[in-house]
């Protein structure tokens, strides 16, 4: 292997191989602690250090690194302790994440380094929002991101690569091409000659390099992150390797031909480095043995500390709390933001949606909108439309088609502080953003701390004939994941102030807007800058036969049967965030009548109706004086002829809902 130091004096090149080394000798020891069945786990990069090493020497300390499986040289060369990621790996609580994450799944904020996903494809479009946000800082940095040749072909691949040409990003993704995704060698995921030819069909640069060169690596990254800065682009960079262990120990290397092992061998980026050091005398053997027997030692004093670590004691309240990041208290702006609102006794829904939005960026110039058509045409329903010649195409973004990436760059840009809104053009569309929201989103603050200040506006609901890709009803699937929040206001008052409250907070937030309200309703919607408080519902009407616990249209809908039949007096709940819920009103309402309808335009099955009812049997069973029933659309998809449309609507139930319940 030829090496090509340049200027690099012999105490640097020293340096280098102490951090090319370091990792090289913790695996070892973790191999063996691992058949001594003191971690359960381990993805080895033995073979492959160089790369990891590599990067993080190029880079600045407060640069971001999303990392994947096999990047210990990531988090030794951003000079993380060594006990405490030995306690990490032991599931300690005192490691980086509390026991709740294994090997590589975990980020630190202070070490810049965002904790990776088993999905592996959707760290690149994290690399996206930070480089976005270091550009609209106007700060002289870089992300990186890494990807495996298996991950290059995943769809987030192909999203986070476009994005980031189109929108001009700094970012750098280092492809790691060790041949295999786990079994499936290379020539059964990809065609072209290389990886880093596809760099060419997004716009972009790109370069294939020796991987096992630690110099190589420092050399390429330090001149492609200055390119970067300069010219604000992309750059991909391909890293030939090899990886010498299984794709983790349990899955061995049987699949791979003996002859890959001899090649690679010889191309080993530790051995080959350490020779190169001898070879020219810039260390002697005393001094390799030296170095490796202090590291041993460093390796088993950090160790011994991890094993002194207290064993974990469950504690239920503090795993409930840790879900969510600390809301802030409302803070009123020092100057009042201008509003949109025309007549405050007499605003549309929209209205309110606009004005909460518009104020919203007042507020926080640190806010950035971003989806489809948001920019001069104003979004699929004018929602927007103004809004970039007042605030300036940097902050309300027009995005390609790809909702994955940008979810992913709404959380990047979270990394650094900032805030984001991203508008699904339909609430249907969100299903290609789905693994974001699920899996990143609502997990990370749990998983490491990390707030996600991100809130997706969803367009939703039928009645408007749009047919069974832009009408469903689809909140129920995100109630079901622990540290999102999902609200869905039916009101324009409420309209504005939970979308405040929604951008105020720093968690993930759902919040689901009914297309057939946007110009449909109309009520008091206050100019002045507001909240709503998530998680708290809003008594509608009080009334003595039947409880209405219902939300978005379901609403209007009971509201309207009540103004048909006076003779039936419904006591209406408006549940408004059905994500935390709130219990104390739904009890409140069961106490109130002894009879509970649970109306939404959701489906039947696995519709939130279904744990509302639960919930009242377990805990509001002495309440009752009728079973709990649900009034839900029928359990088909959404059909678009307005006539099947109003026979598969909740609200074609209804009446006969009430009827039943009203007979007990």
């Amino acid at each position: 292997m030829m090496y090509d130091r340049k200027f690099l004096t012999d105490a640097q090149l020293i340096d280098i191989y102490k951090r090319l080394l370091l990792p090289r000798l913790i695996e070892e020891k973790m191999l063996v602690l691992l058949r001594q069945g003191k971690i359960s786990k381990w993805f080895s990069g033995i073979g492959q250090e160089a790369i990891a090493c590599g990067v993080a020497h190029a880079l600045q300390h407060d640069e971001w690194i999303m990392p994947l499986h096999r990047n210990l040289g990531v988090f030794t060369g951003r000079g993380m302790p060594l006990s405490k990621l030995f306690k990490q790996w032991q599931g300690n609580k005192d490691g980086y994440s509390k026991g709740r994450e294994r090997s590589f799944h975990f980020g630190s904020a202070e070490h810049h380094i965002c904790g990776m996903i088993s999905h592996l494809g959707p760290q690149l479009a994290l690399a996206n929002g930070v480089a976005l946000a270091q550009h609209l800082k106007g700060e002289q940095k870089v992300a990186v991101a890494f990807s495996g040749d298996g991950g290059t072909s995943e769809g987030d691949f192909h999203e986070a690569l476009n994005v980031a040409s189109v929108w001009n990003l700094p970012v750098i993704f280092v492809i790691e091409n060790n041949g295999y995704g786990l079994s499936t060698p290379v020539n059964e995921q990809f065609r072209c000659e290389q990886l880093a030819d596809k760099a060419r069909g997004y716009g972009m640069e790109g370069v294939t390099i020796d991987g096992n060169n630690i110099l190589t690596v420092i050399d390429t990254l330090a001149g492609v992150r200055d390119y970067c800065i300069q010219q604000q682009r992309p750059y991909l960079v391909e890293c030939m390797t090899f990886r010498m262990r299984g794709h983790e120990e349990a899955s061995g290397t049987r699949y791979v031909p003996q002859h890959l092992f001899d090649e690679w061998q010889k191309k080993d980026p530790v051995n080959n480095f350490e020779f190169y050091l001898l070879q020219t005398g810039v260390l002697s053997s005393d001094a390799v043995a030296q170095i490796r027997a202090d590291f041993k030692q460093h390796i088993e004093d950090e160790l011994a500390q991890a094993y002194d670590a207290s064993e974990i004691m469950p504690d239920e309240e503090e795993e409930l709390q840790d879900v969510y990041a600390n809301t802030p208290a409302f803070v009123v702006p020092s100057l009042a933001p201008a509003s949109l609102i025309a007549d405050e006794s007499n605003s549309r829904f929209i209205d309110g949606i606009r004005d909460g939005l518009y104020q919203s960026m007042q507020v926080h110039p640190q806010l950035v909108l971003m989806g489809q058509d948001i920019a001069e045409y104003g979004g699929a329903f004018k929602i927007t439309e103004g809004f970039v010649q007042q605030f300036g195409k940097q902050r309300v973004r027009n995005t390609p088609l790809c909702e994955s990436a940008i979810v992913g760059a709404a959380l990047g840009l979270s990394l650094e502080g900032y805030k984001s809104m991203m508008e699904m053009q339909f609430a249907d569309f969100v299903t290609v953003g789905f693994n974001q929201i699920i899996n990143n989103l609502a997990k990370i603050h749990y998983r490491w701390g990390q707030p996600a200040d991100v809130v997706i506006r969803m367009p939703t609901g039928a009645g408007v004939g749009a047919g069974p890709f832009h009408s469903q009803s689809n909140e129920a699937w995100f109630t079901h994941t622990p540290g999102l929040k999902v609200v869905y206001p039916a009101t324009p008052m409420d309209a504005k102030g939970l979308l405040i409250a929604a951008i105020n907070d720093p968690n993930p937030v759902m919040y689901f807007e009914h297309k057939a309200l946007y110009r449909g309703i109309s009520g008091q919607v206050p100019a002045h800058y507001y909240e709503v408080e998530i998680g708290k519902a809003r008594l509608v009407q009080a009334g003595t036969d039947i409880s209405v616990i219902t939300y978005g249209s379901g609403v209007h809908w009971a509201l309207e049967y009540q103004q048909r039949h006076p003779e039936v007096s419904l006591h209406i709940t408006d549940l408004r965030t059905l994500l935390p819920l709130d219990y104390d009103a739904i009890r409140t309402a069961v106490a109130a009548t002894g009879k509970v309808l649970v109306l939404h335009e959701d489906t039947l099955i696995g519709g939130l109706g279904g744990e509302i009812s639960a919930w009242i049997g377990e805990h509001c069973f002495s309440l009752l004086d009728a079973p709990v029933l649900r009034c839900a659309s029928l359990d088909t998809p959404i059909p678009f002829n307005l006539q099947l449309e109003q026979q598969f609507l909740a609200k074609s139930r209804l009446k006969n809902c009430i009827k039943q319940l009203m007979a007990y």
